[in-house]
């Protein structure tokens, strides 16, 4: 294939995962760099399935590096095939790094006894250095490396040959990559010079770690990409919080849209130590989006996460679900925050009618039921003063305020909470008298009152 695009000097990075595991928040995040320094430099990203591990490579592995990349919003350029259906290609250049010296064939004894031919690499013994855009400087001596294999024989290149013979026929310019990659520099280097391939710029990125700054392990968030989306956190979210991995704008802002981050990311000042993962300013960068969701959108990621019994309760409506958003969002940093709650029946009294028993309606240390049906009496004749437009939580709290305070505010709000909820924790009395509305409410004190 001629290479058109490094001769134009197009800015052409690639992004090429191993489909040896899911995609992960490290190669989520590499994806992400590289996308966002080809669009901020008018150029483009490739999209490249290095499968030259063929017993590991799995159909599902790669499956989920599509999806993740399309949740994310993170759009290739183009996608050049897997390594695996590029064999004559690469045989091609072994050839002639075979012809011109650079390679030869060499028979050794393998493991199980048998002899073997496999393609090493003729190590000049040079030393080499490369200007890495983070790093600086950095200077290897590759005599040590000796004749490194790069083939297990003419039709089975492997990692390092494929991968800068992928680079070269597609014009990549700039590698951004895992610092983990900067041991493999030297040798790919050394077979750029043996194939006449230019240098692209360098760019390792620095490793994810857990907060005490051991490797990430899947107890911190090593855990496959998909795995966020399906605990309810959003691809905006997740976006932001992987270039903050690592990077930060200028003006310290902390909430950036992709667009924004196409016009501030700076690869160059992306830092060179270990960027720490921190669920905690995950859950807060999460939470945020979700605030500045619209009603619609908000009620539709919602309503993906309510449980069946839930969806199936005689007052779910979207409607309600709407009503309920502003509680929801006090309470909830993901959308699978909603699942625990309603796991814990902490949801389902908002849809239907609660159910409780009658001992629950007690204060602490009371037990006489006519004065709590007393109580929950006065409260209705109070609360069914208020004209339906009026009864809002100030206007419920201005009116029955004055009543706790004098028989006792335990008396009167723990009775209230309980019959409008059935639970001994909850939101307050007056935002719930306010959200079910005066009919509902005078309905759930009379039950209440009728328990005793």
């Amino acid at each position: 294939m001629e290479n058109i695009a490094q001769k134009q000097q197009k800015v052409i990075t690639r992004f090429a995962p191993s489909p040896t595991g899911f995609l992960h928040i490290g190669g989520a995040r590499t994806g992400l760099f590289n996308y966002l320094f080809a669009k901020q430099n008018g150029g483009i990203m490739i999209l490249r399935i290095e499968d030259t591990d063929r017993e590991r490579s799995k159909k599902e592995y790669e499956n989920s590096i599509f999806e993740g990349l399309s949740w994310l919003g993170i759009k290739y350029d183009e996608f050049y095939y897997r390594q695996s259906e590029r064999t004559a290609l690469y045989q091609r250049h072994i050839e002639k790094m075979i012809e011109k010296g650079t390679a030869y064939i060499s028979k050794e004894d393998g493991r199980d006894g048998k002899r073997s031919e496999v393609i090493r690499f003729k190590n000049p013994k040079t030393k080499i250095s490369f200007e890495d855009i983070i790093r600086g400087k950095i200077e290897f001596d590759v005599s040590e490396l000796g004749d490194f294999v790069i083939a297990k024989d003419i039709e089975s290149p492997l990692y390092h040959l494929a991968v800068v013979v992928d680079d070269f026929e597609m014009g990549v310019t700039h590698i951004i990559r895992g610092e983990d990659g900067i041991s493999n520099t030297p040798r790919q280097i050394l077979i750029q010079e043996a194939i006449g391939a230019p240098r692209p710029r360098y760019a390792h990125i620095p490793l994810i770690l857990a907060p005490d700054r051991s490797k990430l392990s899947k107890r911190h968030g090593a855990v496959s990409l998909l795995e966020f989306r399906d605990k309810g956190f959003v691809a905006p979210a997740i976006v932001n919080f992987l270039a903050l991995l690592g990077w930060h704008p200028k003006d310290e802002s902390e909430i950036l849209s992709m667009s924004d981050l196409i016009a501030q990311f700076s690869l160059p000042d992306v830092q060179k130590g270990g960027a720490v993962f921190n669920m905690d300013k995950l859950r807060w960068i999460n939470r945020e989006y979700l605030e500045r969701m619209s009603e619609v959108v908000f009620s539709e990621h919602a309503e993906r996460f309510m449980p069946e019994d839930i969806k199936n309760a005689e007052g779910y409506s979207l409607k309600t679900l709407n009503k309920l958003r502003p509680l929801l969002l006090e309470r909830i940093s993901t959308f699978g925050d909603i699942r625990e709650l309603a796991e814990r029946g902490e949801l389902l009294y908002f849809f239907s009618q609660p159910l409780y028993e009658k001992e629950t309606l007690f204060w602490k240390g009371e037990g006489n039921p006519d004065s709590v049906r007393e109580i929950l009496r006065a409260l209705s004749g109070m609360l069914d003063k208020i004209p339906p437009e009026e009864f809002g939580e100030e206007y419920i709290k201005q009116k029955i305020f004055p009543f706790a305070e004098e028989k006792g505010k335990g008396s009167v709000l723990w009775p209230m909470r309980v019959a409008l909820s059935g639970l001994p924790k909850s939101p307050d009395p007056f935002t719930l008298a306010a959200f079910f509305g005066k009919d509902e409410t005078l309905r759930r004190l009379a039950v209440a009152e009728k328990k005793l």
